[in-house]
């Protein structure tokens, strides 16, 4: 699913605007998350509240070894919200909850610097 963690690794190749525009990424507040004991790699079953018109919607993210289960409920966090639900072991993912990778490879998730209305869009 990911093309590289190698933050030496060269930029993709250029996109226009519209495309960039395409993907819609939306802060949203994770409002419960589970344990995911299922899944291949370690992750969280997460539920993410994206506002009244998105709604809260459920994603799998591998954040564990950066994310205690228990710290998670009120963290807003981004997320791509247009790509189609995607089947992760038992867990249907609706969303593709984003990070970046720390020096291990481990993920740390995206989040605003300060708390913002859910369903925000970046822009």
């Amino acid at each position: 699913m990911h093309v590289t963690h190698d933050p030496a690794a060269s930029a993709s190749p250029t996109i226009d605007f519209n495309t960039f525009l395409a993907v819609d990424i939306r802060v949203g507040t994770i409002v419960d998350a589970k344990p995911f004991p299922e899944a291949r790699k370690p992750a969280w079953r997460l539920w993410i509240d994206f506002g009244p018109v998105i709604g809260v919607r459920k994603s799998s993210a591998q954040i564990t070894e950066n994310h205690p289960l228990e710290t998670l409920v009120g963290q807003q966090v981004a997320a791509v919200v247009n790509f189609p639900p995607r089947q992760i072991g038992s867990v249907v993912s609706e969303v593709l909850t984003l990070g970046f990778p720390d020096a291990d490879g481990k993920v740390v998730l995206m989040q605003p610097s300060k708390p913002v209305p859910n369903g925000g869009r970046l822009f």
